[in-house]
């Protein structure tokens, strides 16, 4: 029995893996909770909450393209800006494609901040919870219990096609890179 939780990354105490020095806020490093979540890897599923507290469970292979982009707080000016781009961005890709922005802010701060930016075309979902997205897409924050600046593009089958960490959590990501990742796939 050990031997299978250590082969599936758990310790025997159910811990799962952390990685240091993969993201830093300056000259801080942090140490990120859970997996990480490389490109071809399936996308885990997730079970966060939406608009009024509703339960929204996320199956990423149901024959959906989406651009998951994660922020620590929609309250800071880099995480609106991120959400702002990706709404604006994604406008001319069509319904195939389907973006979400998780952070672990209440979903009734996320749904206000939506309303005041006319964020109309990105879905927020919390994970305020227990942080289980987080931690199984390898990007729960142990330090400051929030989520770290990540882009992923989910292909219709629910594997990854685009990955980026943001090494230092208050830089933007590669908009241009996940874009470019996101039409390839609406090309197909």
């Amino acid at each position: 029995m050990t031997s299978l939780l250590l082969l599936c990354g758990l310790s025997v105490a159910g811990e799962l893996p952390s990685r240091e020095g993969v993201v830093r806020r300056g000259d801080t490093p942090y140490t990120l909770v859970g997996p990480e979540l490389t490109v071809g890897a399936a996308a885990p599923s997730a079970s966060l909450r939406g608009d009024g507290l509703a339960q929204v469970q996320v199956d990423f292979a149901d024959g959906t393209i989406r651009v998951v982009t994660v922020v620590p707080s929609l309250d800071t000016a880099t995480c609106a800006l991120q959400t702002r781009t990706f709404n604006a961005d994604v406008s001319d890709l069509g319904e195939r494609v389907e973006v979400l922005v998780v952070s672990r802010d209440l979903p009734f701060a996320q749904a206000r901040f939506c309303g005041a930016h006319g964020i109309d075309r990105v879905t927020p979902l919390s994970d305020f919870e227990a942080g289980d997205f987080g931690r199984a897409w390898g990007l729960y924050i142990q330090e400051t219990g929030l989520l770290a600046r990540a882009v992923y593009v989910i292909d219709d089958k629910g594997r990854v096609a685009y990955a980026q960490i943001v090494e230092n959590v208050p830089d933007e990501p590669d908009y241009g890179a996940a874009l470019t990742a996101t039409r390839a796939l609406v090309a197909d």
